[in-house]
Parts: C-alpha cells; structure tokens; sequence
C-alpha cells in the first residue's frame, strides 16, 4: 500500500521550513527583486521576512503516484553499446540502462533485469494501480540496481529504414486475451486460476487504461541487439551480477550469461519465452509444425560440450507424457547430453504462476537446463502458497509477495 500525505498536512510545516531557510540565509533578507523583502514576519523568528507560500499548491495531485526515495542514495543513467550505421550515419543498437543505488548496500551482487516483448524498465518501477514496484522493494533489501530499455525500444533509439526490423505492438484485445482478462477471454488450462490483475483487466477500466499506455512498439532486431548491449553493460559494471529476466527478456538473460559467464552469478528467469526447441499451441496444450529455439532456450548458438556446430547436431526425444495436466512433454537431450558448459556454475530460479498461459511450457526449459549441466530450480508458484497469478506478476495485486519469494531464493542459494 502505498501511503501518500495531503496538501493540506503539509502546508504549515513548509511555511516553518521556509522560514527557517529564509532566517539562516542573512536574517530573512533577500534583494529587493525577489520581492519579498518588505514581508511580514513569521512569529517566532525574530527578524525574518518571509513570504508565506503555500507549496502544497505544486504538489503532485492524489491522480500522480508518487513514492517516498529515502532508501535510494544515487541513480542516474547510461547507454550501453551502440555504433554508427547507416549513410549518412546515425547511432543504433545502443540500450538504455538506469542504475539505482540503495543507502546502504548489503548485497554482494547487483542486479540486471531485462523485461518482456513491449515492455520496457517501468515495469520495476511502479505498478498500474499506483503502487511501488519492484524496484524500491530491491533498494530495501540492499541492492543496487539494473533497469534497462532494449535497442529500438522505450527510450533507446529505434533506426527505421530496415536497419532495425519492421515495428510490431500488441492491441488492447490482445493484452486482455493473454494477461488482463483471461477469465473472459482467455483459451488455456489455467485461466480461471487468474485473480490477481488490479482492476477489471478491460478496456474502459481505469486500471487497464494504464497499463496499455505504457505497452510500446518492439522491433525484430531489438532482442539480438541487447545481448550485445548488455554483454558490454557487464563489462563496464565489472563485478559478477545476478540476471533476472522476464518472459522474452529470457532469450537475452541465456546469451548474456553464454557470453560473460564470469560476470553472472545467477539467474532468476520469470516464465522466459520458450519452450525449446519445438513451438506449442497453448489452447489445445499441443506442439505445433516448425521448430523454435532449436539451439536449447534459444534460438542463437550456445556453448555446448561437446561442442555443437549446427543444432541438428543435438539428438533430441519428446518425453511420453507431461509431468501435470494442462503442460506439454518437453523435448529433452538423449544421454549422454551435451552440457552448456558457460553456464554450469550459475544458479538457475524459473518461476511460474498458476493462471498464466506459460504454464503450459514452463517447465521444459529448467528441464533442459537441469539436464545439460545447469543447476536449475523449477517453481510453479502455488506449490510456495502464491497464487492467482498471470504473466505479468510483477504488476499484480501480490507482487511483493513474489518479489520477497524471490529475495529469499537468492539469500539462501547464491553464495
């Protein structure tokens, strides 16, 4: 619950402070173009001339969230990666990054979160009802902090002309089908588990209207341009990180920690984009035709030992049946399996709720992880007691709940 203090609450305790200030600053008296010199004084401040300004009149209205800083020290921002291209040139593939610094740090290991396919960092930051996201419950326990925008996304820049891929953006039908709504109008299995959006999830909905002003376009070469981005964030930060990701930011998190593994400490994934290798069909919870993230959780090459030059080289099986209704088998490796050995000393968090589409895959890439050498902990949500969740958890009702989960995962497994 965010807690927010009247105009009216404030308006003579500022009075006071500006008269004080006014009275350490030469007795009260200012130039006479600040036009306040011939004041009347403010009892109890023997000489002081002030002016009685009423500062609640600036205050953000109640309409405005806003949320107390004093456990944030320092922030500030940085692009990192990006290079000229084009003719004449212009700079591209460069990713916002905002840093926090909490007050006092207690964490070993900072953290880099990476957001979903047309999102961007204010998913941290604050929820569509007004409430303080995830970020400043980091900044409580001692983190410093990571929050980026993707190349071509949010506010690192997007170069059209084909340089950056063509320009997508979900409608208000389709956010409502998948993440608002879902007991109306959702297809899967698990869709009547959802109570945990705020608000009526519909258009016309305070609440929704919110949420869809700050979905954004997404760009094809956004996802491949971050990797590389985030691969020299890391090197610029230079101390080994936690990397946690959410849903298609699950495809950046796996490259970033195959690129620097000595710079990843662990990772914490929250229904990454999956599942690997096949693409599934989550309203008749079946494997469709075509195959996607052949290389394992993604669809780029990982390290492997022994080494895989072509991912067909990758003997894979389907497992016969899955392990609860309502998911798909997954695909896995036929023993002995290749191992991804870049990632074999990180500790892995999956995490998935239990009224969200991903379900129906989510378990198959901890499978996979676990399988290939990745010490990988799989938790469907309600086996910890946190329940009535969708995809997009980090702005539901119980968020802090499941961000204190995770804080708690990581006090006890990342040394």
């Amino acid at each position: 619950m965010s807690l927010r203090v009247s105009n009216a609450a404030v308006r003579v305790p500022a009075i006071i402070f500006l008269s004080a200030l006014l009275a350490a600053c030469g007795q009260g008296e200012m130039p006479d173009s600040a036009g306040v010199q011939d004041a009347p004084a403010i009892p109890g401040s023997p000489g002081a001339e002030a002016v009685a300004v009423d500062v609640s009149m600036a205050m953000p209205p109640d309409t405005i969230p806003v949320f107390p800083t004093d456990t944030i020290a320092r922030k500030g921002f940085y692009y990192a990666g990006g290079d000229y291209v084009g003719d004449p040139p212009v700079m591209g593939g460069q990713m916002y990054v905002e840093v926090w610094e909490p007050r006092e740090i207690t964490q070993p290991y900072p953290i880099v979160i990476f957001h979903g396919n047309g999102q961007t960092g204010v998913d941290w930051q604050q929820t569509p009802d007004g409430r303080r996201g995830w970020a400043y419950y980091l900044m409580d326990q001692g983190y410093v902090i990571y929050m980026v925008d993707y190349p071509a996304r949010g506010r690192s820049a997007y170069v059209p002309g084909g340089v950056h891929g063509d320009l997508g953006i979900r409608t208000a039908e389709q956010l409502e089908t998948i993440w608002t709504n879902v007991g109306e109008k959702g297809d899967f299995p698990l869709k009547d588990n959802h109570t945990q959006w705020p608000g009526g999830g519909h258009r016309g909905d305070p609440i929704f209207d919110e949420f869809i002003k700050t979905q954004v376009q997404f760009a094809g070469q956004s996802t491949t341009l971050a990797r590389f981005a985030a691969m020299e964030l890391l090197d610029t930060i230079g101390t080994p990180v936690i990397v946690m990701t959410h849903s298609q930011g699950g495809g950046v998190g796996w490259g970033v920690a195959d690129g620097r593994p000595d710079l990843v400490r662990a990772i914490v994934t929250i229904e990454p984009g999956g599942p690997q290798i096949g693409r599934v069909d989550t309203a008749n919870v079946a494997y469709r035709e075509g195959i996607g993230n052949a290389w394992g959780p993604v669809d780029y090459p990982l390290a492997y030992d022994p080494p895989v030059n072509d991912p067909s080289e990758l003997s894979v099986y389907l497992e016969e049946e899955a392990d609860q209704p309502g998911e798909v088998p997954c695909y896995l490796q036929e023993e002995p399996a290749r191992r991804l050995v870049n990632l074999v000393d990180m500790r892995v968090l999956a995490i998935s709720a239990d009224g969200t589409y991903h379900r129906v895959f989510d378990a198959c890439i901890p499978k996979w992880l676990n399988q290939a050498g990745v010490q990988t902990d799989f938790v469907r949500l309600e086996d910890v007691g946190i329940t009535g969740n969708g995809h997009m958890m980090m702005l539901e009702l119980n968020s802090d709940e499941i961000i204190a989960f995770i804080h708690g995962w990581i006090q006890e497994n990342v040394d």
